[in-house]
C-alpha cells in the first residue's frame, strides 16, 4: 500500500487469515467479486454496499440498481446477515432529489433489502475541495433537512427491521432511534465473525469518526464510477490515466515496486479471543 502523500513509503500487509480476522469490503458494484468468494471463505468478512437513489446524471458509471439490488440479495446469502451493511449515502437535496424523493426511493430500496441486511448506514454529502470541483452546484443539506429526513429514514428502515447508523453526523438523530456510536464497530467485527475480539485501542479516520480501524487499503483517483460527490477522485482524465497502470499480477492496486520504495513490514497478529468463556460472564 503506497502512501499517497509520500510515494516512496510504502507499507506491506500479509493477507492471511492467521493474521487477518477481517476483511472490510466498500463497493457500490460487488459482483465482479462473485467467482472469487472462494478465496475469501477463510476470511472474516464484513461488507458495505452503496445503493443509492440517483440516475446516470449522478453516477455515470454505476450499473443498473434492480441489478445491484439482486447483487445484494445474492452476497447476503454467501457471506450472512450479520456481514452485510447497506450504505445508503451521500445524500444531498436538488430540484429533482428532493426529501420527497429520498424518502420514496429509500422505502422502495429497504422493502426489496428486508431480510438481507439489519443495518443501513447514512450520511449527508460533504462538501470537500474534489466535491467542489466535480459537483459545483451541490450544496450542503441544512440541519432542518437532515433531522427530517433522518427522522422519515429512521422510521422507514425500522418497519424493515433495519438499524440506522449515521456516519459521522454527530449525535442530531439519537433521539429519534438512530445509533450514532458508529457504523463500523469491534462489536460490528465480532457478530460477522462470531468471535470475541480483543483489539487495541484506536481513533478514528477522522475527529467526527467513531469507526474502528486497523488499516486502509485504497488508492485515490482509481475509481471509473466517476460520481460527481466522490470526494476521493479527481478529474475522469486523470482518473482513466491512473487506471492504465493497473497491474493484476502486481501486489498494488496501481503500478509496482519502485526504485527508491522504503518498505515498512506493518507488524500483524490475530486478535480472536480463543479462550473459553462461561456465557453470562
Amino acid at each position: 500500500m503506497r502512501n499517497p502523500y509520500n510515494h516512496s513509503q510504502v507499507n506491506r500487509y500479509r493477507l492471511d487469515p492467521s493474521v487477518v480476522d477481517v476483511i472490510g469490503f466498500c463497493t457500490k458494484n460487488p459482483a465482479p467479486m462473485f467467482p472469487y468468494m472462494d478465496l475469501l471463505k477463510e476470511f472474516g468478512q464484513y461488507w458495505f454496499v452503496t445503493l443509492t437513489p440517483y440516475g446516470r446524471d449522478i453516477e455515470p458509471g454505476v450499473p443498473d440498481k434492480h441489478r445491484l439490488i439482486e447483487d445484494f440479495k445474492t452476497l447476503s446469502g454467501m457471506v450472512g446477515i450479520d456481514s452485510i451493511c447497506w450504505r445508503y449515502d451521500p445524500i444531498f437535496l436538488s430540484d429533482k432529489y428532493t426529501s420527497e424523493y429520498h424518502l420514496h426511493a429509500f422505502r422502495k430500496i429497504a422493502e426489496c433489502l428486508n431480510g438481507y441486511t439489519k443495518t443501513v448506514v447514512i450520511s449527508f454529502i460533504d462538501l470537500y475541495p474534489k466535491v467542489r470541483k466535480n459537483f459545483p452546484e451541490a450544496r450542503e443539506v441544512s440541519k432542518t433537512d437532515r433531522v427530517n429526513l433522518g427522522k422519515g429514514i429512521i422510521k422507514i428502515a425500522s418497519e424493515y427491521g433495519m438499524i440506522v447508523k449515521p456516519c459521522a453526523e454527530g449525535n442530531e438523530l439519537a433521539e429519534y432511534g438512530a445509533d450514532c456510536s458508529g457504523c463500523t464497530k469491534i462489536s460490528d467485527y465480532e457478530k460477522a465473525i462470531g468471535r470475541r475480539l480483543i483489539a487495541p485501542k484506536t481513533k478514528g479516520a477522522r475527529a467526527e469518526c467513531a469507526c474502528y480501524l486497523s488499516c486502509d487499503i485504497g488508492a485515490y483517483n482509481t475509481c471509473m464510477h466517476f460520481c460527481r460527490y466522490c470526494y476521493a477522485n479527481a478529474e475522469p482524465a486523470e482518473i482513466i490515466s491512473q487506471n492504465r497502470l493497473h497491474d493484476p499480477a502486481s501486489p498494488f492496486l496501481l503500478g509496482n515496486y519502485m526504485d527508491g520504495d522504503n518498505i515498512h513490514e506493518v507488524p500483524q497478529k490475530s486478535w480472536i479471543d480463543y479462550q473459553e468463556r462461561i456465557p453470562g460472564l
